[in-house]
């Protein structure tokens, strides 16, 4: 196998993963089914954030696993710190802490021609 096809291979597993358990299960990534539970969609969520950063062309299919890896063990670590509401992930929860809009000006109807 060439190095490209090894990378793909591990990237590949990743994508066809179906639950955060397979994730965890395919790094090797030891968790505890409780933050999993509450933070699964934030950790892959982080995950893919950290991933996009990452340029694994060319990397032979140890590093590339390796790197992986690490990536969700960081992610996780990031979860097991500190709640999703404290990290803040998706933009639903971006938006709750962002400044107030501020409201339309009124134009009553009685003002319009």
């Amino acid at each position: 196998m060439s190095k490209k096809q090894s990378a793909a291979s591990t990237l590949d597993r990743l994508n066809k993963a179906s639950s955060a358990e397979d994730f965890f299960a395919l790094l090797g990534v030891q968790y505890d089914p409780r933050i999993v539970n509450v933070a699964r969609l934030h950790i892959l969520k982080r995950m893919g954030e950290y991933l996009a950063k990452e340029q694994f062309e060319g990397r032979a299919e140890e590093e590339v696993a390796a790197r992986c890896k690490t990536v969700l063990e960081q992610a996780y670590a990031d979860f097991v710190a500190s709640s999703p509401m404290d990290q803040r992930v998706f933009k639903v929860l971006k938006d709750a802490v962002a400044e107030p809009k501020k409201p339309a000006a009124f134009v009553p109807l009685s003002s319009l021609k």
